[in-house]
């Protein structure tokens, strides 16, 4: 039998007692060892605000060309800004050598920071580059913000239960969020309007770098797939009113591999179904404090596999490797 995405309510974390939200733990703590990817309902997370931004995003992704270009990302290491068809290939972070994706983005990072060195000094960049916001259409910035700030809710909740689920203190994760350069991107993936390249996909095979990625599927013909530990390709549902929520390679250290990224991609649309296979992900990239310590988090008698490692030193050369050529 294939395996299946397990979806996990969420309800019980959010309102239960503490034997309750062990138990939720614990489910998705299966679903780390096993698959690294996890549908959650009951979030407490309003639907609108989701679709309040798919309709603010699509408008964006509308105009013109030259005009998304005037928010065109400035460098190759940054999350930030409209990055445009052929300037991202993520696959390269792994060594695969592909043709660019098939997708434009639009993207942001945290939108207000304190003026305090953590924020403005050497090290704090790119994580705290500033955002980049268009002209129009005006509901862009707003939808953002507001879908930013539920989706750092549900992190955090996350993050309390991936610490329960390993037997940790339960702020362990929360408090290294506490100065987070968390990512919100909106990612577009135009109906082809001509034949994709040999090994081209709409995004190609990779792994997120993060702690853990939070995705907005939408169902339409060539979706996101995961990678099973058999190796078989199988689509991630996209339910009404829930989030993918996937183990980044931040975490696979942490956790000393007991929960293992899991490799994704963007499938090609089958041929009768291009003009409406049109989609628009929303994807928030959980990123720890930059100078936090990852430290294999190992059970009884095991062997470390890792070093230690700051977050910043682990994830940002891996990110630029992926993300193109320079902007003029």
């Amino acid at each position: 039998m294939q395996q299946e995405i397990p979806i996990i309510d969420l309800a019980s974390f959010r309102n239960g007692k503490m034997s309750d939200r062990k138990l939720v733990a614990d489910a998705i703590a299966e679903a780390c060892e096993t698959l690294g990817f996890l549908v959650v309902s009951g979030h407490g997370i309003p639907e609108q605000d989701g679709v309040t931004l798919h309709k603010a995003a699509l408008e964006f992704f509308d105009l013109p060309l030259d005009e998304k270009l005037i928010v065109r990302r400035p460098r190759n290491d940054q999350n930030r800004g409209y990055i445009p068809y052929g300037e991202e290939t993520l696959a390269k972070m792994h060594g695969q050598v592909t043709p660019a994706d098939y997708k434009e983005v639009f993207a942001i990072g945290p939108d207000e920071v304190p003026d305090e060195p953590y924020y403005t000094g050497e090290l704090a960049y790119p994580d705290f580059a500033p955002n980049l916001w268009p002209a129009q259409p005006v509901s862009l910035r707003p939808a953002m913000a507001a879908y930013y700030t539920g989706m750092l809710r549900l992190a955090r909740m996350l993050g309390h239960a991936f610490a329960i689920a390993l037997d940790m203190p339960e702020d362990f994760f929360v408090e290294r969020l506490e100065r987070h350069s968390c990512q919100l991107r909106l990612l577009h993936y135009p109906a082809p309007e001509a034949e994709f390249l040999p090994d081209q996909l709409r995004c190609g095979v990779h792994t997120d770098l993060g702690l853990t990625t939070i995705l907005r599927n939408e169902a339409v013909p060539g979706g996101l797939e995961v990678r099973t530990r058999n190796g078989d390709w199988i689509a991630a549902p996209a339910i009404p009113n829930t989030f993918v929520v996937n183990i980044g390679d931040l975490m696979m250290r942490w956790t000393n591999d007991r929960w293992r990224s899991t490799p994704h991609r963007v499938a090609i649309p089958p041929a009768e179904a291009r003009a409406r296979s049109r989609r628009l992900s929303i994807g928030f990239f959980v990123i720890p404090n930059y100078d936090a310590a990852v430290e294999c988090i190992g059970r009884p008698g095991e062997a470390v596999k890792y070093p230690p490692v700051t977050v910043r030193d682990y994830r940002t050369d891996r990110f630029a490797a992926g993300a193109g050529v320079s902007a003029p």
